[in-house]
């Protein structure tokens, strides 16, 4: 074995809360080294929308948005006191530390790195109606971000889980009016702006890159700025503990013999959580669950987690995750967003009845799947060919005909009637027949009287303007009708290692593992079992990173 190499701090794990902390540690005077298995940095931030939720930030400040942190602070209190279930922890003063430092976390990511943030203006809090909520919303995501910028670095990048087509650089804000291009002024002023963005970078060969791809190599780029060095295809072996004190990290190298990294003042833990580990999900998660539904990184199968619990690490929120219907697509699944608020469709489950708001958080959508003694699964998106002609529809265009291999795989079912798709996806004609029936009720009169689909602010962002009474709500009536095939898919899970405030890991006892750290997905997470708005798994997933350094280094 080679001799150790010394550093203050070793963060194991190349994602946005390990990237933060090792440019919040390099900014505070710390030699940090990030080792990540993986031959690519990024992790599931590269492959995220790049959506930051962090209350009363500069950001917003700048772009005229009024808020503070008391609302926050209420609001959050709320939403996580709602979702909680018996047993769960408090976990208030994790929150609080957020909302704390969590504006001065998103100041020092514009301060030393090359990226530049703005508002994604009227996106929604998921519980804008909540007490503290805000209908026009907390999230801001990077703007566009010059591949350039990375040179070399650029070939190692995480992709993300869902490239767009002809390489177009697409913001989320830019999302929301581009499904309503066939329908919307707004939605063809936004196709006309992207794509004369991307023949712009074409004709000046500049690939710009957005969302979680522009977040990411952001933090990569503010790494290499400050020196920091990043070990790819690093994977670690073992912790080392020396006087009950975590002193290091033994890691393999490619193509070397192990080696072990002190670290003077402590390990940061933020190898993402364990949604492609089998094992785990099938120990902590209800069935039906498996690892082929998600969308997290693929080098996420819980080797932080595990490796701390081996020292005595405490674990909760196992059994929950950042849930999302998604589509099993013969290529991978399709998490959903607009198209379940999208006016002309109903989700049911196998007895052909509605059970959800389709156009709910997407949390909560999945939380209701799972809240049977027979969970809802799979489930199936119904809609006629009005809503195909109109909306985009998984990236596909308007009255772009489903591909062949949806049907041959049985994710997909088309009819002329309603009682021929019952019987193709195995459901009660009669029951189905029924659901339309009352639902197209509900969309004459402008009122969901079972589940109040368009009621909430967060509803109608991604609802069709055009249509009156309510933006979520129209009738199914134009054959042929089709059926999608919903499964519990996640952007990753959401339990891991109990933290404090600090995001020092903890004992069952409570007490601390000195030299210990952890955050992102491989710790239990500040939002509890709720889900505060765009953004809420990076926001708190950085700015627990940012702590962990700079407890490390003295300065909280």
């Amino acid at each position: 074995m080679s001799a150790a190499q010394e550093f203050d701090l070793v963060v194991v794990g190349a994602g946005g809360a390990g990237m933060t902390a090792a440019l919040a540690a390099a900014t505070s005077g710390l030699r940090a080294i990030v080792v990540e298995k993986s031959p690519r940095y990024g992790g599931s931030t590269a492959r995220s929308g790049g959506g930051v939720w962090i209350p009363n930030n500069h950001v917003l400040q700048r772009d005229g948005v009024v808020d503070d942190a008391a609302a926050a602070k209420t609001y959050l209190e709320h939403i996580v006191a709602t979702a909680a279930q018996p047993g769960d922890e408090d976990g208030s003063a994790l929150r609080d530390a957020f909302l704390r430092h969590g504006p001065d976390m998103l100041a020092l990511l514009e301060r030393e790195t090359p990226l530049r943030l703005g508002w994604v203006r009227g996106y929604s809090d998921y519980y804008p109606e909540a007490p503290g909520g805000r209908p026009t919303g907390r999230s801001v995501e990077p703007r566009p971000f010059p591949a350039s910028v990375l040179g070399s670095l650029r070939s190692t990048l995480e992709p993300p889980y869902l490239a767009a087509k002809g390489g177009l650089a697409i913001t989320q804000a830019e999302f929301r009016w581009l499904n309503l291009v066939m329908r919307h002024p707004r939605g063809v002023a936004t196709a006309a702006r992207v794509g004369a963005r991307a023949w712009g970078s074409r004709m000046r060969r500049r690939e710009l890159l957005t969302m979680g791809q522009a977040l990411a190599a952001g933090l990569r780029a503010g790494l290499e700025r400050h020196d920091v060095p990043v070990w790819l295809s690093t994977p670690m072996l073992e912790l080392v503990v020396s006087g009950g004190r975590v002193t290091g990290v033994r890691v393999a190298v490619r193509g070397a013999e192990p080696e072990v990294l002190t670290a003077s003042k402590g390990v940061v833990l933020t190898a993402g959580g364990f949604e492609r580990d089998d094992t785990m999900r099938k120990k902590y998660q209800k069935e039906p669950i498996g690892t082929e539904w998600t969308v997290g990184a693929e080098a996420n199968t819980g080797d932080g987690i595990r490796t701390a619990q081996d020292l005595g690490a405490a674990v909760r929120l196992m059994d929950d995750a950042w849930w999302g219907p998604s589509v099993p697509l013969p290529r991978g699944p399709y998490f959903l967003l607009a198209e379940r608020s999208l006016p002309g469709c109903v989700l049911v489950d196998v007895n052909g009845k509605r059970f959800v708001n389709e156009a709910a958080p997407y949390v909560d959508a999945v939380h209701a799947m799972y809240s049977f003694d027979e969970p809802r699964v799979p489930a199936w998106l119904v809609f006629d060919q009005r809503y195909r002609d109109r909306y985009l529809f998984t990236a596909k265009g308007p009255r772009q005909p489903l591909p062949g291999s949806w049907y041959r795989a049985g994710v997909a079912a088309r009819s002329s009637s309603l009682a021929g798709l019952s019987e193709k996806i195995g459901i009660p004609s009669s029951s189905l027949e029924k659901t339309i029936e009352r639902f197209n009720g509900f969309a004459s009169t402008g009122r969901d009287l079972d589940f109040g689909r368009g009621e909430s602010a967060y509803d109608r962002y991604y609802g069709d303007p055009r249509v009156k009474p309510n933006p979520n709500l129209a009738a199914l009536v134009k054959p042929p009708f089709y059926a999608v095939k919903i499964v519990p898919g996640d952007l990753g899970t959401k339990g891991g290692l109990v933290t404090d405030d600090h995001s020092r890991v903890l004992r069952d006892d409570g007490s601390v593992i000195p030299g210990l750290y952890a955050a992102g997905n491989t710790s239990a997470q500040v939002m509890g079992r709720t889900y505060a708005g765009p953004g809420a798994t990076l926001g708190p997933a950085m700015t627990s990173g940012y702590l962990a350094a700079l407890d490390a280094a003295g300065a909280l």
